[in-house]
């Protein structure tokens, strides 16, 4: 007869070699948190700044690491590739590409409508007047942006075919670089970036996104970190409603506290902010109407390589604790 704690052993080993064999995996809830955010990620940016997001995690025995992107499309890629499990804020654009490319990833939360934060800026002493003026002009635009989206839409109010203008796909840095030295005629791009021009004497905002793009920001999840770690997915998304509520009351003390990170004076940071809502929700069919006609754009445009459904793409429920399919 083996003793308990003998016994405990061999059935241990069985279990492990069993594993080893059959490729099964008995892995341990995942102890780290990888964030992937952008710079106008503003309420990530206020927690990991604030370290109020480790402090949340830290009793569920959760660190958290971070990832800066330059926009939203290599951060979606990265969060495909499982290099980071929850992504920041990303324009409403940008999970349609992810979609497109069967990413396994759920909509975690949603920002309301933002439309004034981001715009189609020109030179103020240029020809560009109205939309149309954009015809058989170089635009500078960041793909699959918001702003690629709030371009489009601005093209096609002004009967302008996407063909008939010169997009170039650039970074924010290098499409600010672009514009200012007369390499394009438009930069069309979002907040802090147009914050970070738009008091300048020779620029002019020819149009923002109100009546063309609401401009509503998603935080995502990978599935698999999603369905592992529930508890987590809950924390993140209540210090992120805090965060917001924090930014909207307190606005002057938040453009201090982000004036050094973002390397702008806090007037600057304190309009920006006063065009975003930063007001966290959950994702539901009632405020998704607008990514069906998001993702018929792109298509349209040929820059989709097939049809969307973005019905059927997941959203996590936070009664369930699980994804649903935000159609269903």
């Amino acid at each position: 007869m083996f003793s308990p704690s003998r016994r405990s052993l061999l059935v241990r080993g069985s279990i492990l070699g069993l594993a080893a064999t059959t490729g099964l995996a008995f892995a341990a809830p995942a102890s780290t948190l990888r964030i992937g955010y952008q710079k106008s990620s503003t309420l990530i940016t206020v927690l990991k700044t604030q370290g109020k997001l480790e402090a949340a995690l830290a009793p569920l025995g959760v660190s958290v690491s971070w990832s800066e992107f330059a926009s939203g499309l290599p951060l979606t890629e990265a969060l495909n590739a499982e290099a980071v499990d929850f992504s920041a804020d990303v324009a409403d654009t940008v999970p349609i590409f992810a979609q497109a490319a069967h990413a396994r990833f759920v909509y975690v939360a949603q920002e309301a409508p933002s439309p004034a934060a981001q715009a189609i800026i020109v030179k103020r002493a240029g020809p560009l007047r109205t939309l149309a003026d954009l015809r058989d002009k170089d635009i500078a635009v960041t793909k699959a942006a918001g702003s690629h989206y709030l371009l489009l839409a601005a093209l096609a109010q002004a009967n302008v075919p996407a063909d008939a203008v010169r997009i170039h796909y650039l970074t924010p840095a290098d499409g600010r670089a672009a514009f200012e030295h007369g390499s394009v005629d438009a930069w069309v791009t979002w907040d802090p970036y147009v914050a970070s021009v738009d008091q300048l004497a020779d620029v002019r905002i020819l149009a923002d996104g109100k009546g063309l793009a609401s401009y509503q920001r998603y935080y995502l999840a990978s599935t698999r970190f999603a369905e592992a770690r529930p508890d987590v997915i809950d924390g993140v998304y209540a210090q992120l409603r805090a965060a917001g509520q924090w930014v909207r009351n307190a606005p002057k003390d938040a453009a201090r506290l982000l004036a050094p990170i973002w390397g702008l004076d806090a007037s600057t940071i304190e309009r920006a902010n006063a065009r975003r809502s930063y007001l966290v929700r959950e994702v539901s069919a009632a405020n998704f109407g607008e990514q069906q006609k998001i993702a018929d754009t792109f298509f349209n445009a040929h820059l989709l390589p097939a049809p969307v459904e973005t019905a059927r793409a997941d959203r996590w429920d936070f009664a369930l604790k699980r994804a649903v399919t935000i159609g269903a």
